[in-house]
């Protein structure tokens, strides 16, 4: 048997959170990384017919970072109600 202590529901969101707010920070960094590329290589790409493969993965990129935004919004609601209320 282990020793260890259940994890709670409450633990349980709180780790996801912290894997969805992780996911969240590279999810942003990799939006500005090939926002800076985009911009520094946008003529070559241009010419070579290629700028509608990379405006489709900045969309995407996007949209998962406003998903990821959305679903850990809602978590921390989830939290603050598993969470015990104080005692007065």
């Amino acid at each position: 048997m282990s020793d260890e202590t259940a994890k709670t529901p409450a633990d349980h969101v709180a780790d996801t959170l912290s894997q969805l707010k992780e996911m969240r920070h590279y999810s942003k960094n990799n939006v500005e990384m090939l926002t800076t590329e985009w911009l520094l290589f946008d003529g070559e790409l241009s010419k070579l017919k290629q700028t509608k493969k990379i405006e489709g993965l900045m969309e995407l990129q996007g949209q998962f970072h406003d998903a990821v935004e959305s679903v850990i919004s809602d978590l921390e609601d989830v939290l603050l109600e598993l969470r015990p209320k104080p005692e007065e």
